[in-house]
């Protein structure tokens, strides 16, 4: 059996919340479909924020509601606080990723509250979700917005990183994602950071979401699977940005992602090939929108061989 690691499209929250053009929800259902085929299997496929605030993503119960009838697929969704917790629990999404920034006036121009305000609110969505949940509630992720960075305040101190996600874990996170929310990340503070979360925390796992603001995710991605990540986020063609944070371009590409990890001989589950058909369908939908990635510009070389097929 081939080592493998886990890769979660977040373009249709992430990558679709900064741009205003408004995608059809038969369009992203259309996209959903595409990706599942293509073998994806965990998708952040909306966000539970106030319609008024972000209406690319007022559909988000229509959207759910089609996702959770695909077999296999974990079926998340972004939550800002309580009240997105409750709207995930009346859907019945399977995982829930709260988002707190770091950096605090990151997290004020967010969420317009202090970290340690979102650090209370994020207990409170555990124990609604222990309380509410049953024996299938949701796993309750906590995201940690700006560990490497931050537009507003520069320089993020590292030991406050480890702190809150030591904080976040003994509150009852299922899991902690560390984001570069801003692309200020590079290899050397991504693999210290990541082991020394990893051994606080551990067994809580700690997945990555990194943008390439500066070219530099892919290095990050190798840089913290080294330090022994296994799961990352990433966006169909590198769509995403942060509205609040001005600067930040978009997620690492899937495909670029899924590519290298396949070509170092570790399995995504994921076929490439049919990855293009997602992309097709989001390119048709938004054809002013800047897609990126090396693969869909170059191909895939000719000695390339899927794990899953090779092994």
């Amino acid at each position: 059996m081939a080592e493998s690691v886990q890769i979660r499209e977040v373009g249709m929250r992430d990558g679709l919340q900064s741009i205003a053009e408004i995608m059809p929800t038969e369009t992203k259902l259309a996209w959903l479909d595409a990706e599942y085929a293509a073998g994806v299997r965990e998708i952040e496929v909306s966000s539970f924020v106030p319609p008024k605030l972000l209406p690319q993503l007022a559909d988000a119960e229509a959207v759910v509601k089609h996702a959770l009838t695909l077999p296999g697929l974990t079926v998340s969704a972004l939550i800002p606080n309580s009240r997105g917790a409750e709207r995930g629990l009346a859907l019945g999404v399977h995982e829930m990723n709260f988002v707190l920034s770091v950096s605090e006036g990151h997290n004020l121009s967010n969420v317009r509250r202090s970290t340690e305000e979102s650090v209370a609110d994020f207990r409170r969505v555990v124990e609604l979700c222990r309380e509410q949940g049953g024996a299938n509630r949701p796993r309750v992720n906590c995201g940690l917005a700006t560990s490497f960075g931050c537009t507003i305040e520069g320089d993020v101190d590292e030991d406050r990183v480890r702190r809150i996600a030591n904080e976040v874990a003994a509150a009852g996170a299922d899991g902690i994602i560390l984001a570069d929310t801003v692309g200020y990340g590079n290899p050397a503070a991504i693999g210290r950071v990541f082991r020394r979360v990893i051994a606080d925390i551990a067994p809580v796992p700690v997945a990555a979401h990194f943008h390439d603001t500066r070219g530099l995710g892919l290095a990050n991605v190798l840089a913290a699977f080294a330090a022994g990540c296994k799961a990352f986020d990433a966006s169909l063609g590198g769509l995403g940005g942060c509205p609040y944070a001005p600067g930040a371009t978009g997620n690492i590409v899937l495909e670029d992602t899924v590519f290298m990890f396949e070509s170092m001989g570790l399995e995504t589950g994921i076929d490439l090939e049919k990855l293009a058909a997602a992309r097709e369908i989001v390119h048709r939908a938004l054809p002013e929108v800047m897609l990126y990635g090396a693969i869909a510009k170059a191909g895939l070389p000719r000695n390339f061989h899927p794990v899953a097929q090779a092994a």
